[in-house]
């Protein structure tokens, strides 16, 4: 399987996927903690059926040392009892914000207020930009059929 484009390649692709991973180091650098960033990274990818994207991030979150365990029970958080109080509510914002048009009136407010309890302000404004970030790279890649299972842990690092 190929994919359909190599964005990466390609002289406007590879300008637009430099602003955006300019961007999403804004998220990386923040305190929002690295283990709930590769948890939303994963929940969205996998809404969004993004193969390359979970692919890459369950990889990446092992080698930082996350556990297979937490990281298979990611699609299922609301019933796994392997989450922080934090961490579910980041995973909860990330479903809502990712499933805005399923949704007619976008984040409920008890969605966001529970996320507040758990993050400072520059924690909520990293972790809405994190999955504004991922469901834009899942977008390109969903779209140009990037296929998924190469991805070596730090690839683009």
């Amino acid at each position: 399987m190929e994919a359909r484009v190599n964005v990466f390649g390609n002289p406007i692709g590879g300008k637009f996927l430099k602003h955006v991973i300019s961007a999403a180091r804004a998220t990386e650098e923040s305190t929002l903690p690295a283990a709930t960033q590769e948890l939303v990274r994963l929940r969205v990818s996998q809404i969004n059926g993004c193969g390359f994207c979970v692919d890459m991030h369950g990889k990446d979150a092992v080698a930082a040392g996350e556990s297979w365990e937490r990281l298979n029970l990611v699609a299922v958080w609301r019933e796994a009892t392997v989450f922080t109080e934090a961490e579910r509510a980041a995973l909860e914002l990330a479903e809502e914000g990712t499933r805005i048009a399923d949704a007619a009136g976008g984040v409920p407010d008890e969605v966001w207020a529970n996320a507040a309890k758990h993050y400072d302000e520059d924690q909520l404004v990293a972790l809405v930009s994190l999955i504004a970030i991922m469901n834009t790279f899942n977008r390109v890649n969903v779209i140009i059929q990037q296929p998924a299972g190469d991805y070596q842990p730090g690839q683009f690092a």
